[in-house]
């Protein structure tokens, strides 16, 4: 399937010279997918002040380099560092400091885990996040009562996965001031009979996060070290952190000159005034491994919680359309704030009313400015008027959202609507790239599983039989190209990373199996031996 490499190009010594140069180390006799604009393949490579200064084959290398440190891989794949490119990074190490309630099976679940963890932390303020009802047999939001009758005086507050909703008892709605009467714009307060059940949509949520405690600088520096020790054993080199703060961008900043922080970050600054203001007059910010340059806005809220926009109602709700979250005058506004810098635009889009919004939004305020590489996060369902747009847009998709959503999402959004949802072969044909991402901690952070969805379109319990509408499914090329490669390029990032070439960053990982080879089944338990950033052994 995939020709063997001959002869890269290997440019640095004259082949005459007899003396060999010294590097950092070498790499030999691996199996290594340069993916490169030829998608040719290598057994060797040196490294030198933490770049890819020569690629062919073990022989070649050899010949003209040498080095203290030789690594023999014994035909051990090895691919370019990857990219996830949408998560939330320092959410991730957040949560780790939190009551864990993913893969949570019932309400009474979630309930056991909360009181286990107060019994170890007797925290003042109780905080969790990964719950999802339709992972439960009664498919319905929970209700805050049982939190009350345990929790009197310590107000709770737990997200759902993705992150749109927030299950928060009567302490917590005390202390945010929230009522009966209470109103907000771009979310909702879900009521029965007129009575607050406690869950809190989108919007709504800020409420309780205004009285949420502020996170020390300790736990915050701590939420970024155990995130990038987490990642990195993934294979992860670089991470897009969707949405982020300045304080938590300088602190990044300081943690990668101390050498406490390894990972690569592409900052999405959360598009508030403040962070705008800010960045719009600062410009764009660029060390070795940290890049500011983009803006992260939320158009719409997640299918999960029904808060996605939609042209026509759920399916399953009749009469409800979803919430714009961020008022159609303000996103407008902020598109073309940016337009009128270098920055990027990312914007969070999932309805089919949403994204036709914010596609023609970025059409009219770009106008003929080209190379601009505005994304779309998610692009989740598309209406069939809508998809060529996507020609300047980058798709920015998370493969694990369709495995996750196949089990309900047809039931949100209907027979024919489902046909434009995670349509990401068809969003690949139009733009000729995307970028592949997680989103987590909403989806699990291993990256093997992000492979294992795009190309087979099934979770790993093996369902659907067959794959969930297969015609949107990628090929491991390209599947590895929104990965590495891709993902770079949407990051203005392509010359510098995502293929082992010459003179780039040698961000690279040793895998225990060839995943564009082995059964496609067995990939989720493929293990990320070593994890190098530039050039560095970080795992």
């Amino acid at each position: 399937m995939y020709k063997p490499l001959l002869y890269l190009a290997i440019s640095f010594v004259i082949l005459s010279c007899t003396s060999k140069q010294n590097v950092d180390f070498i790499v030999t006799n691996a199996n290594i997918y340069t993916v490169n604009e030829n998608f040719d393949m290598a057994q060797s490579f040196a490294i030198s002040n933490g770049k890819f200064i020569a690629v062919g084959t073990s022989k070649e290398v050899n010949s003209q380099f040498k080095s203290k440190t030789i690594i023999n891989l014994e035909g051990k794949t090895i691919v370019p560092g990857l990219i996830d490119g949408h998560c939330h990074f320092y959410g991730l190490g957040s949560s780790m400091q939190k009551v864990d309630l993913s893969d949570t099976k019932s309400f009474d679940e979630v309930i056991e885990r909360i009181i286990a963890f107060q019994k170890k932390k007797n925290n003042d303020f109780i905080l969790g996040r990964g719950w999802d009802q339709n992972d439960w047999q009664v498919k319905e939001y929970p209700t805050k009562e049982k939190l009350d009758k345990l929790f009197p005086k310590t107000p709770v507050a737990v997200r759902r996965i993705d992150g749109h909703a927030m299950l928060v008892n009567q302490a917590a709605l005390d202390l945010a001031g929230i009522n009966e009467n209470t109103e907000v714009t771009g979310g909702e307060i879900i009521k029965e009979n007129s009575k607050i059940t406690g869950v809190l949509i989108d919007n709504a949520m800020g409420l309780v996060d205004n009285i949420i405690p502020k996170t020390s600088k300790k736990d915050a520096i701590q939420a970024l070290k155990d995130a990038d020790s987490y990642c990195i054993k993934l294979g992860l080199t670089t991470v897009d952190d969707a949405g982020l703060d300045i304080e938590i961008i300088d602190l990044m900043d300081s943690l990668h000159l101390t050498g406490d922080l390894k990972i690569r970050v592409y900052a999405m600054v959360s598009a508030s005034k403040k962070n705008l203001d800010h960045y719009l007059q600062k410009g764009i910010f660029k060390s070795e491994r940290l890049h500011v340059r983009s803006f992260k806005v939320y158009a719409d809220g997640a299918l999960g919680s029904r808060g996605a926009t939609l042209k026509a109602p759920y399916s399953d709700r009749e009469d409800h359309f979803g919430t714009m979250v961020t008022p159609i005058d303000t996103l407008i506004k902020i598109a073309y704030r940016i337009a009128n810098s270098n920055f990027q635009m990312n914007t969070h889009a999932i309805g089919d009313s949403a994204n036709a919004f914010v596609l023609k939004t970025y059409a009219k305020v770009l106008k003929s400015q080209t190379n601009r590489r505005w994304r779309i996060e998610h692009a989740q369902v598309i209406s069939p008027d809508d998809f060529d747009y996507f020609t300047e847009i980058i798709p920015s998709i998370q493969p694990t959202h369709a495995t996750s959503d196949m089990y309900w999402a047809e039931d949100r959004l209907g027979s024919e609507r489902i046909k434009g949802s995670y349509a990401y072969k068809k969003l690949l044909k139009i733009n000729k790239k995307i970028t592949l991402g997680t989103d987590f901690p909403v989806e699990k952070a291993n990256p093997m599983l992000t492979f294992y969805a795009a190309v087979a379109r099934k979770d790993t319990s093996g369902y659907p039989e067959g794959g969930f509408q297969m015609e949107n499914g990628l090929t491991r090329e390209e599947t590895l190209k929104g990965m590495t490669i891709w993902a770079a390029y949407a990051n203005f990032e392509e010359e510098e990373k995502g293929s082992i070439e010459i003179g780039k960053m040698a961000d690279f990982i040793v895998l225990n199996e060839n995943i564009m080879e082995i059964d496609i089944e067995k990939v989720p338990e493929v293990k990320v031996l070593t994890t190098y950033i530039a050039g560095e052994k970080v795992n």
